[in-house]
């Protein structure tokens, strides 16, 4: 069969279109005439149409010396986020997850629109997000402090992209939380040294946290580029996720998490793997692409 004769590929003959409104929504984000800029907005209007391009990439007008990432440092998938909270409520019945690194919120908001509280911690030391505030106040509490100044009792530690070179795990296991999430770039900077955290601080845990999750997201090399030529090269990226449980949570289940409608940037990430493959699909013929 043909690969444009699969169904599988049918999307790809909406290309043309797609790819206009993708890079509409490109240059809008950039002109900074989308919601996501807006703090007043919705969080539900903010996020919707947000470009995975800047889920990849910050604003060109950013200054890196003043701020971190525009949104975020990676794109969340909605399956993880729904998994992580679908593990917390079996836990308990109403679970306080920690978002220890919580920037501006955004991946924290989102794990909490599937049903958990989720308080947030924001360090004033560090490097503020471009989009600063990117929160959902409906589901989501941002406290202005750092680890070791919350008072607040939690059952979930959620840590994602913890800071280079730093370990914040001794003082987690401290606390004790049922449940301590990992989420974390596998790829290490020039140096050889870690982009997240240290070695020891996603792999050196006492035996009574044991690891009952995980997996993996690659994001291919060039992954606009390829299909794209005018975007942007970006190097490939593994992004590992580790669930740890205490021993009395040794045997709580991970699978049942229900599916639900994807976040739009997936549909952006969808079409771009899918033309990848489809490209060396047809190279494999002795097509050239």
């Amino acid at each position: 069969m043909s690969t444009l004769n699969d169904p599988r590929f049918f999307p790809l003959r909406d290309m043309e279109t797609s790819t206009d409104e993708m890079f509409n929504r490109i240059v809008a984000f950039q002109e900074r005439n989308h919601l996501a800029w807006d703090d007043k907005a919705p969080f539900g209007d903010r996020i919707k149409d947000l470009p995975l391009h800047y889920l990849v990439f910050s604003n060109p007008d950013r200054d890196p010396t003043q701020y971190a990432h525009t949104v975020a440092p990676y794109y969340p998938l909605r399956e993880e986020l729904r998994t992580i909270a679908y593990c917390a409520r079996q836990v308990t019945q109403d679970p306080v997850i920690l978002d220890v690194h919580g920037g501006n919120g955004f991946v924290g908001s989102l794990l909490a629109r599937e049903g958990v509280a989720v308080v947030g911690l924001r360090d004033s030391s560090a490097k503020p997000n471009q989009i600063q505030n990117f929160f959902d106040p409906d589901f989501y509490q941002m406290r202005e402090q750092t680890l070791a100044q919350v008072d607040v009792p939690f059952d979930v530690a959620f840590s994602s992209w913890m800071p280079a070179g730093v370990n914040v795990t001794p003082e987690l296991i401290k606390r004790r939380p049922k449940l301590i999430v990992f989420v974390y770039c596998e790829n290490r900077d020039q140096n050889g040294q870690p982009i997240n955290g240290t070695d020891a601080a996603f792999e050196e845990l006492p035996d009574n946290y044991q690891i009952v999750a995980e997996w993996s997201i690659t994001r291919p090399e060039n992954v606009f580029h390829n299909v794209w030529p005018d975007l942007t090269p970006s190097p490939e990226m593994t992004r590992k996720t580790v669930i740890y449980a205490d021993t009395p949570y040794h045997d709580i289940d991970v699978k049942g998490a229900q599916p639900a409608t994807a976040y739009d940037w997936e549909k952006e990430l969808n079409l771009a793997l899918l033309a990848i493959e489809g490209m060396q699909i047809l190279k494999e013929q002795g097509i050239r692409v």
